[in-house]
């Protein structure tokens, strides 16, 4: 496939966001021969980064389940990239990419949680992941990302279940594995992704305070080191079930959602016609 700058439209599906929960959209898209196209922040704020495509901003590649991804320097190096079999990354925080691509498939995966700032003229299909998206007035279609019954499905009226703020259980603990700032500063990692750790071990430190393991568990996730953060804002995940294999592996929930956001593109013929052009 060849990117198209004017104003005919190519086969790409474009997500906005590489996050741990895009990563695993893009990854399913991906291994169903749909080209795919990431854009992200200068500074992602993304935690689970051993599994999110946005890694490829800090260190210009990486690797998820078998899959590379690449910074691309612009859309002409992103065309190199998807040539490649890869999957390009492009630091597009105004979405320009939109503009120049008029993409087939818009998936909005920032999971801001509030309302977008953008519509459904952006794209034939726009596809918001969880709450802040309302099928039928900023989006065609919303993918579930609460766990539970309704996990992964897709919702054509209506919007996605509220945020509660309190992430799903791991074996007894919710709220205790997610890591945040205790002030505002430079984020200074004592720690990696994958390592075990004991109860109370140092993580990290923000102006001086210090994060500690509230419990035995590996470091899932971690923001990347060097971050400026704010009070309160998650900056790691600590996993109680001590398998360090999880930390390289998407998550059960990334894929149900990326199984979501498939059904929502195969369901449409006038998406479904042009996917595989």
């Amino acid at each position: 496939m060849t990117l198209n700058y004017n104003n005919q439209m190519p086969s790409i599906v474009l997500i906005r966001g590489g996050g741990d929960l895009a990563s695993g959209v893009a990854l399913r898209l991906h291994r169903a021969d749909i080209q795919v196209l990431i854009t992200e922040l200068f500074e992602p704020l993304v935690v689970r980064r051993s599994v999110a495509f946005a890694e490829a901003v800090f260190s210009g590649k990486v690797e998820v389940e078998g899959v590379s991804g690449y910074l691309a320097e612009n859309l002409e190096h992103a065309q190199d990239i998807l040539g490649r079999g890869d999957i390009p990354v492009r630091i597009d925080p105004e979405g320009e990419s939109l503009e120049l691509l008029k993409p087939l498939v818009v998936v909005d995966a920032r999971m801001t949680k509030k309302a977008p700032e953008t519509d459904m003229d952006i794209a034939p299909l726009v596809i918001g992941l969880g709450p802040g998206f309302s099928a039928g007035e900023d989006c065609h279609a919303v993918v579930e990302t609460k766990r539970g019954h309704s996990l992964g499905r897709v919702i054509w009226k209506g919007s996605a279940e509220e945020n509660t703020g309190v992430p799903g259980s791991v074996q007894k603990y919710n709220v205790d594995r997610v890591l945040r700032a205790p002030a505002e500063g430079e984020l200074i990692a004592h720690a990696e992704i994958g390592d075990s750790l004991k109860e109370g071990t140092s993580i990290a430190q923000v102006n001086g305070q210090m994060v500690k393991a509230p419990f035995e568990g590996v470091l899932r996730g971690l923001l990347y080191p060097g971050i400026q953060v704010t009070k309160g804002l998650k900056i790691g995940d600590l996993d109680p079930r001590n398998d360090v294999s999880y930390t390289r592996r998407v998550s059960d929930k990334a894929l149900a959602i990326g199984g979501g956001v498939l059904e929502a593109m195969l369901s449409r013929s006038y998406v479904r016609e042009k996917l595989w052009e």
